[in-house]
């Protein structure tokens, strides 16, 4: 009985609350201020109130002012809540219904930064990653001489190279569990996709260690082949990284091809 009267009180109480008569009343100047009030709250459960006046403002004055910036700190709300997918979803309607507003580079750029925000760890699929770079270089075409451009470039770097880093590890993987052929083959891919890579030197030693166990491992038929494959890639390591601190463990894994082969 106890029970059923604390939760009665508490209904009654959030029923007379002030918000909840803003709520249900028919004053649209009072529901945009309170709006913008509970925005300026700065948590999260003050933006899931803030969203619902915003949306009463918008959709009782659509082509006002404030209905225009209603809609837009509706999505601002949802986006400083982390709800991503719905900030994005309506920052970009925003920039639809609204074309000439003076928001629309800030929109626009906010967008971006819900994709780049719902980009997930290295470990797991990158399409949402690809998305954000996406996202994100078109703001650059559209806003070239935007403040923003140098965190833009930024962003573009981190997500880069969360990709590669994907990729090292592949190879790494590759290596560790003595894929050798595997391993070979996509430090060529990784090369291809990321030239100018920090991982460049450790990559590329990676495939003689793989190539010499792979060429020792191989039919007589690919065997010569894939040693001359391996001395070639060990020959263009040392004039790439003549100071690398690979090479005393290459030659010695490659001496037992010395007395056959010239290095």
């Amino acid at each position: 009985m106890k029970t059923v009267l604390i939760t009665l009180v508490a209904a009654v109480l959030v029923a007379c609350s002030p918000y909840n008569d803003v709520l249900k009343g028919d004053d649209y100047s009072l529901k945009f201020s309170t709006a913008n009030t509970l925005y300026q709250e700065n948590s999260k459960r003050s933006y899931e109130k803030a969203i619902v006046l915003f949306e009463q403002v918008f959709q009782h004055a659509p082509k006002t002012k404030d209905g225009e910036t209603s809609y837009f700190l509706m999505a601002k709300s949802y986006f400083e809540k982390g709800d991503f997918y719905m900030a994005g979803y309506f920052f970009g309607s925003f920039i639809q219904r609204y074309p000439y507003s003076l928001r629309n580079e800030e929109a626009f750029f906010l967008t971006a930064m819900c994709s780049v925000n719902n980009s997930p760890k290295w470990s797991l699929d990158q399409t949402e990653t690809y998305e954000a770079l996406n996202a994100v270089q078109q703001f650059i075409d559209k806003y070239p001489t935007s403040p923003l451009i140098d965190s833009c470039n930024k962003i573009i770097d981190d997500l880069s190279y969360k990709l590669e880093f994907k990729d090292y590890n592949k190879v790494t993987l590759y290596d560790k569990t003595g894929n050798y052929k595997a391993a070979v083959s996509y430090v060529d891919l990784f090369m291809e996709k990321f030239p100018l890579s920090i991982h460049e030197e450790e990559v590329r030693y990676l495939a003689i260690k793989n190539g010499y166990f792979l060429a020792e491992n191989s039919i007589d038929s690919k065997k010569k082949e894939r040693i001359e494959e391996t001395l070639q890639r060990y020959r263009n390591f040392v004039n790439d990284f003549p100071s690398s601190s690979y090479i005393a463990s290459l030659k010695a894994l490659l001496k037992p091809w010395e007395k056959d082969y010239e290095f």
